[in-house]
């Protein structure tokens, strides 16, 4: 058995509006953001609302309202980035690599021959982020039209 949501993880927070950060997305089930020690520009994460530990306990119902946001920001962060392919990673649990606890996907954008960089706790300049989510949300506003 998998312990319990702890309502005060980072992404909890971010929800809240405890800690600030740089939004791509936002509609009434998830939120997608821009990861701040991203792995490569466009780095962003896509959490639902609802609490979720990881994939293994969340409900059925939130992961039908979550995989079609994954699947737009991932096709509008390739764009904006033009990037030749995107890394899309989810973890679930501590040995498989989770460090925070509550369901999110991993969307990178991915340049053929370019390395990830690390995800070592290096953090991205702010303005860096703001201008990288920018671009995304540029993408997701012209697919909207």
């Amino acid at each position: 058995m998998s312990p319990a949501y702890d309502p005060e993880n980072i992404f909890a927070k971010i929800l809240k509006g405890d800690i600030p950060s740089h939004a791509v997305h936002e509609d009434e089930d998830t939120y997608a953001f821009m990861d701040v020690m991203p792995q490569a520009p466009g780095h962003v994460l896509v959490i639902p609302k609802t609490p979720s530990r990881n994939l293994l306990d969340a409900d059925p119902a939130v992961l039908v309202k979550l995989i079609p946001v994954v699947q737009k920001i991932a096709s509008a962060t390739k764009e904006a980035f033009e990037a030749d392919g995107i890394f899309i990673a989810q973890f679930n649990e501590a040995a498989a690599g989770q460090t925070v606890f509550h369901l999110h996907f991993h969307i990178v954008p991915r340049q053929q021959g370019t390395d990830l960089k690390p995800h070592n706790g290096k953090m991205e300049d702010a303005a860096v982020l703001a201008t990288n989510a920018q671009k995304i949300r540029a993408v997701l506003a012209s697919q909207a039209a």
